[in-house]
């Protein structure tokens, strides 16, 4: 009897100290192709590759500047790259997407609090956000076509390249070093 005492306890207070996530961050740490409207809405008709950018503001542009020898342009974008001998246009976007949840404890002593008519003191706890970084790249080619669209020729090959960039940008930590590799 005892133990069902404190499992009924326990249960009880999983229970009121519960989060419940209404919004999740998606995890795409190993990049993924999705589609353009789960980051960006006017994107509804486009694909998009993205990963989880772990690192700090604004060290993707500053390694895309390096590896191309540009100066990315924030409202044009379009950094002209060859996959094989096909030219295409990278655009990318760092973005942030969150995660919220309702934390039903700090609801709960508000509550008790207030049936004593005491005003709430948790007000600021009951939700509770988290953000996660990602970078978004668009691909087209010189047609304007989206080339990470599963019927596009180059998709499976446009894949792999921006694979490649992510992993490259990832475990590189000096971007100057980019000077001395061939480019592709």
């Amino acid at each position: 009897m005892m133990l069902l005492r404190y499992l009924l306890f326990l249960l009880l207070l999983l229970n009121v100290s519960a989060c419940i996530p209404y919004k999740i961050a998606p995890n795409y740490s190993e990049g993924k192709v999705v589609k353009g409207k789960k980051f960006i809405k006017t994107f509804k008709n486009r694909y998009v590759f993205a990963f989880n950018d772990p690192k700090e503001a604004n060290a993707f542009y500053t390694y895309i500047n390096y590896k191309f020898q540009t100066s990315y342009d924030d409202d044009l974008g379009n950094v002209p790259i060859r996959i094989e001998d096909e030219l295409a246009y990278l655009t990318f976007y760092e973005l942030e997407k969150t995660t919220e949840t309702y934390n039903l404890f700090p609801m709960m002593v508000d509550g008790v609090l207030s049936e004593r008519g005491v005003d709430p003191v948790l007000e600021s706890q009951y939700n509770s956000r988290s953000g996660n970084w990602y970078i978004v790249m668009t691909l087209t080619d010189e047609s304007g076509t989206d080339c990470l669209r599963p019927s596009h020729s180059l998709q499976e090959r446009s894949v792999a390249y921006l694979q490649t960039l992510r992993k490259e940008y990832l475990r590189t930590s000096q971007y100057n070093e980019l000077l001395f590799v061939k480019q592709h």
